[in-house]
């Protein structure tokens, strides 16, 4: 399984609904859930500064995390964008890799 970030970030009228807040995360996670039932959700974060929100998740592919962040914009988020980590572990081995081969001095 892959690593993906989504950053989310609210429409006008979704963050408006500040009561409603719990219910409508509720409804998008259970349709990530019935439409990508391999993602596993490692954290969730509402954040404070350009993003509402940010989730860190499991995923086979890039397609499937494709499918989270369209979930996403058909539930209110006026922006979402989703990025693939890569553990800073397997980071330094992929430098070490680079490195041998003569190609980073």
């Amino acid at each position: 399984m892959k690593t993906f970030i989504l950053l989310t970030k609210l429409s006008a009228d979704t963050a408006r609904q500040i009561k409603d807040r719990a219910k409508l995360g509720r409804n998008w996670l259970e349709q990530v859930k019935e439409k990508c039932p391999e993602v596993k959700f490692v954290a969730h974060y509402a954040l404070l500064g350009e993003y509402d929100f940010l989730d860190i998740y499991e995923a086979p592919d890039e397609e499937t995390a494709a499918k989270v962040s369209m979930i996403s914009l058909a539930n209110g988020a006026f922006q979402a964008q989703s990025l693939i980590a890569i553990p800073y572990k397997r980071f330094l081995e992929l430098t070490d890799e680079i490195s041998k081969q003569g190609m980073i001095v």
